[in-house]
């Protein structure tokens, strides 16, 4: 039995599919099956029940899991000391992150690390939706917001709160709101939350009383469009300070109820096991902790 059959058993068991799994590690459904088949065989007995929907692991076939896990584990760090004194990172890295970090700050930072390692693939799946990590390959995500899986590995890139904002030009058209309650009778623009809209904002005010409003979503959509409505004047958005920092400065945005403050934004990479972790991510996470940091 080769490394590569455990590899493939244990995206089998992660997936919980033949055609994706055949998908993620670029083969065709019939190859896998037939390999699955020579594993079971080697093994002398069935690791997988198989069904027209999905696949599920027998009581063999999870023990077989843990074995193959801790297996790849240990060579795959066996590999990574023997190169540690490697500069060249090699092999192919997922990233996920929302559409708007993705198109502001990822796109220019992961341009220039991939310029410096040409042997390293770089995928970013870019969109607000979470992602399930261990099933879709997915080796780093970008979270907003306080983070409730407690078996994902979590690490703190920055801080940040939430601030109204708008274009001048809004303002120059409606005015300001004076109070959150205002909020309730503007065009604001929500963000998708979990597949559904993000309408419940809250904020402290300055006396540190905590104010709640539920606005009407004029539009929603993705962060990033969220941001470019604000921008085009369509509206109030509740946006994470970093993300709108830069429209801030440049007067394409303006902070709207500055003396409330937002709902803190905690920014994690998210990543699924706390096991061994390639060079490659590491260099990844290194890099998202010291762009973001600065961000702070």
């Amino acid at each position: 039995m080769e490394i590569e059959d455990l590899n493939l058993f244990v995206r089998l068991a992660q997936v919980g599919s033949m055609s994706e799994a055949a998908r993620q590690l670029d083969q065709t459904p019939a190859a896998v099956s037939a390999r699955l088949k020579r594993i079971e065989a080697s093994l002398g007995v069935r690791l997988v029940e198989r069904t027209t929907r999905a696949l599920r692991l027998t009581a063999e076939g999870e023990s077989f899991r843990r074995t193959c896990e801790a297996t790849l584990d240990a060579w795959r760090q066996g590999r990574s000391e023997l190169s540690a004194d490697a500069d060249e990172l090699v092999g192919r890295a997922h990233l996920a992150a929302p559409t708007d970090t993705s198109q502001q700050f990822l796109s220019p930072w992961l341009a220039e690390f991939s310029a410096k390692h040409p042997g390293l693939e770089i995928h970013v799946h870019s969109g607000d939706r979470m992602h399930d990590l261990p099933r879709e390959a997915v080796d780093i995500a970008i979270r907003y917001g306080e983070l409730a899986d407690s078996t994902m590995v979590q690490r703190l890139l920055v801080r940040s709160e939430r601030v109204l904002v708008a274009s001048p030009a809004y303002v120059r058209r409606f005015g300001a709101p004076t109070t959150p309650a205002d909020l309730m009778e503007r065009r604001c623009l929500a963000w998708m939350s979990r597949d559904q809209p993000k309408v419940h904002w809250s904020f402290r005010s300055p006396a540190g009383a905590q104010e709640s409003v539920v606005v009407r979503s004029a539009l929603c959509g993705d962060s990033m469009l969220v941001r470019q409505w604000a921008i085009a004047g369509e509206g109030i958005a509740y946006k994470a300070r970093v993300d709108v920092a830069a429209d801030i400065a440049a007067q394409r945005l303006v902070q709207l109820l500055p003396t409330f403050a937002g709902e803190p934004v905690p920014i994690h990479a998210v990543m699924p096991s706390g096991k061994f972790m390639p060079a490659r991510v590491r260099a990844l996470l290194s890099l998202l902790a010291e762009r973001f940091g600065a961000l702070g």
